[in-house]
């Protein structure tokens, strides 16, 4: 039986304010990026015109690796891999973002071109705006600049991190990390998605995947149907992940007490 109790707040921690009523743009589309809604109201009234709401379907790409960026995302729901391309075709995913983050963060440094692929895993919306005029915007709001640049280095913090579980972890332990991560971002205990494109954004076989969250369905940790994951039960899963998971958790959790001091 599924656990009711609400999943880990990760994602509210990454943004560093508090609960809310929801705030809508012009066209009654509830904002929930966590961005935007750390931004002082003036700032935000005059940022919003410039952005467009779109909806996302999954294996929809927001940019290839080596693209020039012509448009950045506050996701706004669902979730973003970022995913490193090799030459010879190989992938594996390096970041993930939900509505705690952005998309196109080259940008806010000067760049004008994508080091990964983005590509939406979970249906999602968010809220686009077009490339020349973020950077106008960034020189004229100092709390948005600071929050990309917090953003930024959260992402970096992980990257760095996934990058050293996918070296140095079994397959099972990087699952269970996966599945956390994931259900931090929808603040779901259910992640809609197939072993197939798990093992894609994990960097392994499909095979490894199936033997992996067979361990964990039948240590009764998750619940495995065609097409979705079910996290049952969630402290277990939390001990059956690899210490990557909370020593991502206790790096936000000191940042986020630096910024409240």
């Amino acid at each position: 039986m599924v656990d009711n109790q609400s999943v880990s707040q990760e994602s509210e921690n990454i943004s560093q304010v508090s609960s809310a009523p929801p705030i809508s743009d012009g066209d009654g589309n509830d904002i929930h990026n966590k961005i935007l809604l750390g931004l002082p109201a003036k700032e935000l009234e005059r940022f919003l015109p410039k952005l467009e709401f779109v909806r996302l379907r999954v294996r929809h790409v927001l940019h290839e690796s080596g693209a020039t960026l012509r448009s950045a995302y506050f996701v706004n729901s669902g979730l973003v891999s970022l995913v490193s391309i090799f030459p010879e075709g190989k992938s594996v995913e390096v970041g993930l973002v939900g509505k705690e983050g952005f998309i196109g963060l080259p940008l806010i440094a000067g760049f004008r071109t994508a080091n990964t692929q983005a590509i939406i895993q979970i249906e999602a919306s968010a809220f686009r705006v077009d490339a020349d005029t973020l950077i106008e915007i960034l020189k004229q709001s100092r709390m948005l600049d600071l929050r990309l640049q917090q953003f930024s280095q959260i992402l970096a913090m992980e990257v760095t991190q996934v990058a050293a579980c996918n070296r140095l972890h079994e397959v099972d332990e990087r699952l269970a990390r996966w599945l956390l991560m994931s259900a931090d971002r929808v603040q779901s205990n259910y992640v809609p998605l197939t072993q197939e494109s798990i093992a894609l954004m994990l960097g392994t076989r499909r095979s490894s995947v199936t033997v992996a969250a067979g361990m964990l369905e039948t240590a009764g940790l998750i619940s495995n149907a065609r097409g979705k994951i079910g996290i049952v039960d969630r402290a277990r899963l939390e001990d059956a992940a690899c210490a990557c998971y909370k020593l991502l958790r206790k790096q936000l959790a000191q940042w986020r007490g630096e910024l409240d001091t």
